[in-house]
């Protein structure tokens, strides 16, 4: 029996919630945070079942049990993009995990392009974190790849013919329902997400085992944001120190201006100044025409020429008269007379 629970889940079944949650294009983080309150008293109430999740249409929205929320069941989509996980703070010492993934597609469907896209959602602090929110829509494109175009399972799908299980948190968990007119198995033997619960099982000893193996998951994953936030830090130091050792400017281009915007502004002006500068010699005329005379711009040549000219003339005309002596007046009258005397 429990054999086969583990090929279930290996073939991707799941626990989900067994009534239809409808269709949603889209869905805020108000709802989503909703819906996830919202189950842990409906835990209390209604067992999940056993069944698949395969090709799903745009809206659909799945509210599951993951034992292991980092292995997320085959879901009949080939994606061609890694997941990304987003932790975001709900308020009221709550955290909302989000997972996305895009670029999913069908194989030998007919899809043209790659353009599903799904998100699933847990309340990794603050709430039941084997609970999660998958919700399927669609995403930006992306040309499908020949060599992905293949099966991710074997088809047609097995009938499964499991008991419904109680997820919640508290004394009914792992707790089976059969359908009416059955019973456990031989040898009573439950199952409550592959774990198998002998009879006689202290409850609430496998529920603390459970809590205790998703605080492990969730410290390892604290560890591993912590130390990549050191890293982060430790090389923004590094960086900044170097940027500082590097930095010859003045400091008075404002303290508040961040590393990255300062030097950019650096580059821009550098470059505009280099440009003056190299701007003739890279692009400018090879043979440059002679440059003019520099009194060119102040005087016209051709002006310059008839006035010089003009200047000569009465130079030699004040030259003429000084070299030509003149008549006195004396002379003019005994001039007179002689000639009246002839």
């Amino acid at each position: 029996m429990q054999a086969r629970m583990q090929q279930l889940q290996a073939e991707g079944a799941c626990l989900r919630y067994p009534e239809p949650l409808g269709t949603h294009q889209s869905l805020s983080m108000e709802t989503v945070l909703s819906m996830l309150l919202k189950a842990i008293p409906l835990t209390q109430q209604v067992p999940f079942v056993w069944g698949w999740i395969d090709k799903p249409q745009d809206g659909s929205v799945y509210m599951i049990y993951m034992p292991n929320p980092e292995r997320f069941p085959n879901d009949g989509i080939r994606w061609q993009d890694g997941e990304t996980k987003t932790v975001i703070p709900a308020g009221q010492g709550r955290d909302l995990e989000l997972c996305e993934v895009k670029y999913g597609f069908v194989p030998n469907s007919g899809e043209q392009v790659a353009l599903r896209a799904r998100r699933r959602y847990r309340l990794a602090r603050g709430g039941h974190v084997g609970i999660g929110l998958v919700h399927y829509s669609r995403g930006p494109p992306m040309p499908i790849n020949p060599a992905f175009n293949q099966p991710v399972r074997p088809y047609p799908l097995r009938p499964i013919n499991e008991p419904s299980i109680f997820v919640c948190m508290g004394d009914k968990f792992g707790h089976q329902v059969y359908p009416p007119g059955t019973g456990p198995p031989a040898g009573g033997v439950n199952y409550a997400g592959g774990i198998a619960i002998p009879p006689g099982t202290n409850q609430q000893a496998l529920l603390a085992q459970q809590r205790a193996r998703m605080e492990g998951l969730e410290a390892k994953r604290q560890l591993d944001g912590n130390a990549a936030a050191a890293a982060a830090a430790a090389n923004a130091a590094k960086a900044a120190a170097q940027a500082q050792l590097q930095d010859e400017d003045s400091g008075d281009e404002g303290d508040q201006i961040s590393t990255r915007a300062l030097a950019l502004a650096r580059y821009r002006r550098n470059h505009e100044l280099m440009n003056e500068v190299f701007m003739y010699a890279a692009f400018g005329e090879k043979k440059a025409p002679p440059r003019p005379p520099s009194y060119s711009t102040l005087f016209n040549k051709t002006e310059l020429d008839e006035k010089t000219t003009k200047l000569f003339a009465e130079i030699e005309e004040l030259k003429q008269k000084e070299v030509t002596p003149r008549p006195l007046e004396g002379d003019v009258s005994m001039d007179s007379e002689a000639m009246s005397i002839s």
